[in-house]
């Protein structure tokens, strides 16, 4: 999810006193981080957000230039998948398909450093440089997303030709990965406000995805290398220039899940049928999409919600989980109940 601070949903002014030890404890790590970049430890640090990781702005106490350091979550990414992760990024910036914010080095040079606690625990950290811009504007959603689209195709085009180096490991968000028991976010069953009566009806829903998925095909024309969170709160925009963050979930996935993750937490608005058939006008203004994929791209859009049913459930201490509530949960079963009407 989101590690950038663009979200207004997420912030450290909306944390409860019990997360307060727990922030601490993150800022700690965060700080013996600062001296392996040749930043001094007592450099301002402002928590920006706290998903999958803890993201901090950095403000050097003796240059005055900013940066953006990120702790990350322990057990969700290995230190070679962080090293794919930037690898991939720094691809895209190089070919030009789109601008990425530049990894910063530690003073030995590697991509991937650490952080500790004084009592030992350690966090894989990585340094980024500011990236100047804001997320775009809300107002003309519908024109959004049909940038979102052209930017999304230019990204999977360049995922297909990449050659990518050995070594190369990041998550898969199959079937298995993302919805299967032992998902990369959890069991959607165990989201909130998930009774009997809504296992039930989500149960049937992830039954029918499973299905069409299946039918679909996971060939590499359509499953490859992906962003996965590709919501408008990920670009940033300057001077008429769109800069692309955020890749901690990137990984392997059908490429139109990237359309269901940009309408997460969204897809019960009623301009969604609006922004889907802008991002797909967007999309085929760079790429082509067949009159298939066009059909089942409703199939990515709830495989989307019921993956952020496990997320707000495995992440029930965050801001942005505990604001969606079990109130996601009852919309989900309205939507799934729709889709299974459509879908057969």
């Amino acid at each position: 999810m989101m590690d950038t601070g663009r979200d207004p949903r997420e912030g450290r002014d909306t944390a409860p006193a019990p997360q307060a030890a727990s922030l601490a404890r993150l800022e700690l790590i965060a700080r013996s981080a600062l001296p392996r970049y040749g930043i001094a430890a007592q450099s301002a640090l402002t928590l920006l957000n706290i998903s999958e990781n803890a993201t901090y702005r950095v403000q050097d106490a003796e240059t005055g230039q900013f940066s953006v350091l990120r702790v990350n979550r322990p057990g969700y990414h290995t230190r070679e998948a962080i090293a794919s992760e930037l690898a991939w990024v720094a691809a895209l910036r190089e070919a030009d398909v789109v601008h990425t914010a530049r990894v910063l080095p530690a003073r030995d040079g590697s991509l991937v450093a650490s952080g500790s606690h004084p009592d030992g625990e350690t966090r894989n950290v990585v340094l980024f440089e500011w990236l100047p811009g804001s997320e775009p504007a809300e107002d003309d959603l519908v024109e959004q997303f049909q940038r979102l689209g052209a930017v999304t195709a230019a990204m999977h085009a360049h995922a297909r030709a990449w050659p990518r180096p050995a070594g190369f490991t990041r998550l898969r968000w199959d079937f298995p990965g993302s919805l299967g028991p032992q998902g990369n976010w959890g069991s959607w069953r165990d989201g909130m406000g998930v009774g009997p009566a809504e296992a039930a009806q989500l149960g049937a829903l992830a039954a029918r995805l499973q299905q069409r998925l299946a039918a679909f095909g996971d060939g590499p024309e359509r499953f490859g290398l992906i962003h996965a969170d590709m919501r408008l709160a990920n670009l940033l925009v300057h001077d008429g220039a769109v800069s692309v963050i955020d890749f901690d979930d990137c990984g392997f996935s059908w490429y139109l899940y990237d359309l269901g993750s940009s309408l997460s937490f969204i897809e019960h608005l009623p301009v969604v049928p609006a922004l889907i058939d802008s991002w797909a006008a967007g999309y085929r203004s760079v790429a082509p999409l067949s009159a298939e994929e066009e059909h089942e791209l409703a199939t990515f859009v709830m495989m989307r919600r019921l993956l952020l049913v496990a997320w707000i459930g495995s992440h029930a201490d965050t801001d942005l989980a505990r604001s969606m509530g079990v109130e996601y949960t009852a919309v989900s079963c309205d939507l799934a109940e729709n889709y299974l009407s459509r879908y057969r």
